[in-house]
């Protein structure tokens, strides 16, 4: 009787079509993924500004200051202040609007932040302020 010789080789033919299904799979998923895109607004349609408004700004260093609808500034000590400032803007006018402007260089959260004190104001008229290039 003849004895057998083993192989010394691998069979990649299972391999590759593994493969082929994966490369099939993630074709067919990748479309459907999301992006996470985000669709910024550009300043040149941006509406006209409201005939009367208070602003809030949000300085390089992080400082806040509240303008009223005279354009007196209210330099504020922080986050607290703001609210306890916006509180009694509402209290007088109760549908003012109302705008934050920051510089380029403040970081988002100090935005974001400032943004929340006046939604908890509960002022429905909300804006962000940019300069028109």
């Amino acid at each position: 009787m003849r004895q057998r010789r083993l192989k010394n080789e691998i069979n990649v033919v299972p391999y590759i079509d593994v493969m082929l299904v994966l490369l099939v799979i993630f074709m067919v998923a990748t479309p459907m993924m999301s992006t996470g895109e985000v669709k910024l607004p550009s300043s040149g349609t941006a509406p006209q500004k409201p005939d009367k408004f208070l602003r809030v700004e949000v300085a390089k260093d992080g400082g806040l200051s509240l303008f009223d609808v005279e354009n007196k500034e209210q330099k504020l000590d922080g986050l607290p202040s703001l609210s306890g400032a916006l509180a009694g803007q509402r209290q007088r006018n109760p549908d003012i609007a109302v705008l934050v402007s920051a510089d380029e260089e403040v970081p988002y959260r100090s935005v974001m932040q400032a943004l929340e004190e006046v939604r908890k104001q509960g002022f429905s008229s909300v804006g962000l302020e940019t300069s028109v290039k």
